[in-house]
């Protein structure tokens, strides 16, 4: 285990689960939980079968690593993927459901196509996944189910109706596992990334004024980077957090204090 993770926080011989671990907050958050002492599967709609960054870094910490590329707006798809990483004898001990898309449109132009497929991918497969190997958490008596969650599950954004919707569901799923699984040893919990620099968060990046507007809102006064997430996340996986049920913590510079 890397030398800077003490005892409280080492994940040695733990299997975790990573959604959208191909790359951003996905891939920052496998390294970290490898760097703790994890195995990793990651999944991705395109993760390639070999050869991919989340597979280098998982690797380059001495730990097992296993790709999956599943389409999560497809029921099907999310089933499968739930019913083979379930029905094998090495149990899972972390899910990371981070996997997200989103779609920026004006409210009054917003399509239902839109709005439905941000759902599928934001909230309803999230909610398959931690049900269905929550379930067997739930059997051992012990588990770490982390969602991604998003400023927006306090806020509402701008252009993004169906993403707002679906993060401030996020929050409400976090909170109604933990109630049902906290007594059971399985801890259910939320990481809100603040506005880190992403392929999803491009458009602002690119807008001066936008991107200008959020600078000067963030008391550390920068974006963030995907790797800060690794604490929070390795954190919440971990025994270090084993009295820690239905929280939802920002990871935002100190955006929601300004």
């Amino acid at each position: 285990m890397d030398s800077k993770y003490p005892a409280m926080f080492d994940l040695t011989d733990q299997l975790a689960v990573v959604t959208g671990a191909r790359r951003g907050i996905g891939l920052a958050m496998a390294a970290a939980l490898a760097n703790a002492g994890a195995d990793v599967i990651g999944v991705s709609a395109t993760l390639e079968p070999a050869g991919s960054q989340v597979e280098a870094a998982v690797r380059a910490a001495g730990r097992e690593f296993e790709g999956f590329a599943a389409d999560f707006s497809d029921r099907s798809a999310v089933a499968a993927f739930a019913a083979e990483v379930t029905g094998r004898d090495r149990h899972i001990d972390i899910l990371v459901n981070n996997a997200g898309t989103i779609r920026r449109t004006p409210a009054a132009d917003h399509s239902d196509e839109d709005f439905d497929y941000v759902q599928a991918v934001n909230l309803r497969a999230p909610f398959v996944l931690a049900r269905e190997i929550g379930r067997t958490m739930i059997a051992r008596g012990r588990g770490k189910v982390i969602f991604t969650a998003s400023l927006l599950s306090f806020q509402g954004g701008i252009t993004v109706p169906g993403y707002a919707a679906a993060k401030s569901g996020i929050a409400g799923l976090t909170r109604a596992l933990a109630n049902e699984w906290a007594a059971h040893g399985v801890n259910v919990n939320a990481i809100a990334p603040g506005y880190i620099a992403t392929d999803n968060t491009q458009a602002l990046q690119d807008d001066p004024a936008r991107s200008n507007a959020i600078l000067s809102r963030i008391p550390a006064g920068r974006w963030g980077r995907a790797d800060d997430l690794g604490g929070a996340v390795v954190f919440l996986a971990s025994a270090a957090s084993d009295y820690v049920n239905g929280a939802i913590l920002p990871v935002d510079g100190g955006w929601l204090a300004r």
